[in-house]
């Protein structure tokens, strides 16, 4: 028996009604089953004269693999079912894209090879690599972390004085508004004749990336808390400090994490500015350092280790807003 729905064809059998199967699950196995009988059977370019390199075939198979499983898993799990059946189109793009690179870059060389290396060459470098690109990781997460916390901690601070208190308002909203739109990259040559070094000049850029968005969502939040709140809590007698930790920092926690996730963005970007100044480790360092070297099979590996890690750091700083935010489910739209 089988029946077409908007998630695509799904199979029951008769024998056992447990078990349903949906066509879409089996788009990324054939996709990279696709690319690997490509690869394999397409010769390569005359013009590439490097010696062939097993890892974008070992990446297909293992890919195979995986998608395979979650495809046999599928067919009894529902909630495994419906996830990889929505993303089924996206990873199959994603496996079409590397073949098309594959393509285009080892069997006919139609795009410059030293700036425009094929897969191949790009694993090889996580492969061999690996070792030096963790510690430049590494070094990159410690100068990220410090600069980071700094920043959130005066800017959520700052934010809370300059929403909380006129006289703190009257005073600092204007610095606010002249020296926070100032792009933190700006101030490179001012940081690195104030600090004794390149990292502690790196910290600040970053430290200071994050300070301003943090600060203006933070005071918006804090100023934006209904009075009827206030006016609640003096009758019952709270404090200063408990009107502010008890109702207005949980009433503005939405702002504030607003304004977290635009610091991360800005403190990404600082980072790897920074790193690209005089650190001497990171990978901001190291894409520098290769694009001097015009290994840009290397710059590629640095960028993906980026957007990986970046990615990850995003996904888990929603985590953690759902957590924090958890009694507010429904209420806040993102």
């Amino acid at each position: 028996m089988s029946d077409i729905s908007n998630t695509g064809i799904a199979v029951t059998s008769r024998e056992n009604p447990a078990i349903v199967f949906n066509i879409k699950t089996l788009l990324p196995t054939f996709s990279a089953l696709l690319a690997l009988l490509v690869h394999l059977l397409m010769p390569n370019s005359p013009r590439y004269t490097q010696k062939p390199l097993p890892y974008f075939t070992i990446a297909l198979i293992i890919t195979i693999g995986i998608t395979l499983g979650l495809a046999l898993l599928s067919l009894f799990n529902e909630k495994v079912r419906e996830k990889y059946a929505y993303k089924s189109w996206f990873i199959t793009t994603v496996i079409a894209l590397l073949n098309i690179l594959n393509f285009v870059t080892l069997k006919l060389m139609l795009l410059p090879a030293i700036y425009f290396p094929n897969p191949d060459r790009i694993l090889k470098v996580f492969m061999e690599e690996w070792q030096f690109i963790l510690k430049c990781l590494a070094y990159s997460g410690r100068l990220l972390g410090l600069g980071y916390i700094l920043g959130a901690t005066i800017g959520i601070t700052t934010g809370i004085l300059v929403g909380w208190s006129k006289g703190w308002s009257y005073w600092v909203n204007p610095l606010i508004k002249i020296l926070g739109p100032i792009p933190s990259t700006a101030w490179v040559p001012i940081a690195l004749v104030s600090f004794a070094n390149s990292f502690q000049a790196s910290v600040f850029l970053i430290a200071l990336a994050v300070w301003f968005p943090t600060t203006v969502l933070t005071s918006s939040g804090i100023s934006n808390v209904k009075n009827a709140y206030f006016e609640v809590s003096s009758t019952l007698g709270a404090s200063t400090l408990q009107k502010i930790f008890k109702i207005a920092l949980p009433d503005a926690m939405p702002s504030i994490f607003i304004g977290i996730f635009n610091g991360t963005c800005s403190s990404f970007i600082t980072l790897m500015t920074a790193e690209m100044l005089g650190v001497k480790f990171g990978i901001g360092w190291y894409i520098n350092w290769q694009r001097e070297m015009l290994s840009y099979a290397n710059v590629y590996a640095g960028l993906m280790v980026i957007a990986f890690t970046f990615s990850f750091i995003i996904t888990l700083m929603f985590k953690v807003r759902d957590r924090v935010l958890g009694w507010q489910k429904g209420v806040i739209k993102w």
